[in-house]
């Protein structure tokens, strides 16, 4: 969870409908830190300038899909813990997602308000482990530099 009682999760909400984004911003709020983006095109320019813990995508948008975008932000931001929202379901299309690690999980609208917390905090949870387990990664290759015997 965050380091202290003041950091609240960091959560880039995209939706093409306004009425989604102000229903997601009034219902979140006070649990988290939330950027809304009305196209997958405002929320790249917003990733290019700020950093994500979890990122939330509809799926049915105009310009592109939201596992099109998610894919795209995997590619150039794979740090953030994607989530995939739709009030409309193909089940082989997210599975497909979910084994290839596009996304961390699908919820389906209208989303239940104590459910999605859960998965949000439980992805924040996955976030910080993985960061975790890279610092640590990163730390071991310095070790074995460190001690490494020069060859001759």
């Amino acid at each position: 969870m965050p380091n202290n009682k003041a950091e609240k999760i960091k959560i880039l909400y995209v939706d093409d409908e306004e009425i989604n984004l102000q229903a997601f911003r009034t219902t979140f709020k006070h649990d988290f830190e939330i950027q809304l983006a009305a196209s997958s095109k405002d929320a790249l320019q917003i990733l290019s300038n700020k950093s994500f813990d979890i990122i939330i995508s509809d799926q049915r948008m105009p310009s592109e899909t939201g596992l099109d975008f998610l894919t795209t932000v995997m590619n150039e931001y794979p740090e953030p813990i994607r989530l995939l929202l739709s009030a409309y379901s193909d089940i082989q299309l997210v599975q497909e997602a979910i084994q290839e690690g596009v996304i961390y999980h699908y919820l389906t609208k209208p989303w239940d308000e104590a459910y999605f917390k859960n998965i949000i905090r439980n992805a924040y949870e996955t976030y910080c482990l993985r960061k975790e387990v890279k610092n640590l990664q990163k730390e071991i290759l310095d070790l074995k530099r460190d001690f490494e015997i020069p060859s001759k």
